[in-house]
């Protein structure tokens, strides 16, 4: 697969979020996903990630941006940052970094770190 593919799909799950479009996010994946939020918590499979995702714990749609993304094997590396309003409207800015692994055309497994700004 190649680079431009891999990209293209972190980018449709990005934009997922973006839109509130849960079922866009949840097509980029596996059934066995592992979602590995470091400091947080682990969610294993995709029924557990579109219950996490599903919480609501902000109003609206976050603002996201991609600052960059690099490529080895079957892995891309995420930079980038954001914005959210938090329930009750405190906005919030993030930076985080994600690492997306690939089976085949779906991510398998996320190891994500965020800092809060």
């Amino acid at each position: 697969m190649s680079d431009s593919v891999r990209k293209a799909i972190i980018e449709r799950y990005v934009d997922g979020f973006r839109r509130g479009d849960h079922a866009q996010v949840l097509a980029c994946l596996t059934e066995d996903v592992v979602w590995e939020l470091y400091g947080h918590l682990t969610v294993r499979g995709k029924a557990a990630f579109a219950a996490e995702i599903a919480r609501d714990l902000f109003e609206g749609e976050p603002e996201l941006e991609i600052h960059r993304m690099i490529e080895e094997g079957d892995a891309v590396a995420v930079t980038g940052g954001g914005r959210v309003t938090r329930r009750g409207g405190e906005k919030v800015g993030f930076s985080f970094s994600e690492v997306f692994t690939f089976e085949g055309e779906r991510i398998c497994r996320l190891e994500t770190w965020h800092l809060w700004t």
